[in-house]
């Protein structure tokens, strides 16, 4: 088991921050978990930053299971939380059990599901098989067509009702987080205050128990991000220079130099074994 579990998050609310970033394969999951994260989080935003499709919506359960095996193989500190993909869930309550017991066989230690009070008995149900559940609310960008597109949430009574019923119906149903995407801090804020559980904000203000953002997002691979972004680095323009200098120096010849190859010291034993080499070949012809 890792050292951090559901248990554990629940257990930060109030007194630490909980640090969570998205992750889709091996090298990625490995750093990240070095770096000390909390939650590393095969997130189906994997349709957008590594596959560039333009929404979440065609993400299947065979792309999240491979990469949920990925990622699995690398952390040994962090819980491992896997997303559940656009309709995997949602058509029909046994086809969600059966999907959600498919991510945690590839490695992960919970799962997360977009919405709320819809989908409070499916959790219920996860959460008595023992598969830990992490709910989202606010932009749920697997129902951005109903919203009119990725837009903040929460400037209406209706729609801090509605946030505030899902957030409630998970923490009743037995989830042990809930994911605060794209709202008002002053929302996000009375929901924290609200449930015993721990909320995880993305563009939802500092009034959360914890923030998640994505890998490429906050690394600078892209050079567009979401409003709510903060770019740590420039790693996309620095990988770019990296190959630019690769194809100037390939170009004038001065990759690769005397310490990337290997020649015989012996040059009259090559020419010798060339000679051979060279005449079984003709014989052979």
């Amino acid at each position: 088991m890792r050292e951090i579990t559901a248990r554990r998050i629940i257990e930060m609310k109030g007194k630490e921050k909980i640090a969570m970033i998205t992750a889709y394969d091996y090298p990625s999951a490995l750093i990240a978990d070095r770096a000390g994260m909390d939650i590393i989080f095969i997130g189906d935003s994997l349709g957008m930053v590594v596959y560039g499709e333009g929404n979440t919506l065609n993400v299947s359960m065979e792309q999240m299971v491979f990469h949920t095996r990925a990622v699995s193989k690398a952390v040994k500190r962090a819980l491992v939380l896997a997303d559940m993909p656009f309709a995997s869930y949602e058509i029909d309550t046994d086809e969600g059990l059966r999907n959600a017991v498919r991510l945690i066989q590839a490695g992960a230690d919970a799962v997360k599901i977009e919405g709320g009070y819809d989908h409070r008995k499916l959790v219920r149900k996860l959460v008595r098989m023992g598969i830990p559940v992490m709910g989202h609310t606010g932009l749920t960008p697997q129902r951005y067509l109903r919203f009119g597109g990725y837009r903040l949430m929460g400037e209406t009574e209706e729609e801090i009702e509605e946030i505030l019923r899902d957030a409630r119906a998970l923490e009743k149903a037995g989830a042990f987080a809930v994911v605060l995407e794209f709202t008002l801090a002053d929302v996000a804020k009375l929901v924290t205050e609200e449930i015993s559980i721990p909320t995880i904000g993305i563009g939802a203000g500092p009034w959360v128990d914890g923030q998640v953002l994505v890998w490429h997002d906050l690394l600078g691979i892209y050079e567009e991000t979401p409003p709510f972004v903060k770019k740590y680095a420039d790693i996309g323009g620095m990988m770019r220079l990296a190959i630019e200098n690769y194809r100037e120096e390939v170009k004038g010849g001065a990759f690769p130099c005397r310490e990337h190859y290997w020649e015989f010291l012996d040059k009259e034993d090559f020419r010798k074994k060339a000679a051979r080499a060279l005449e079984k070949l003709r014989e052979e012809d």
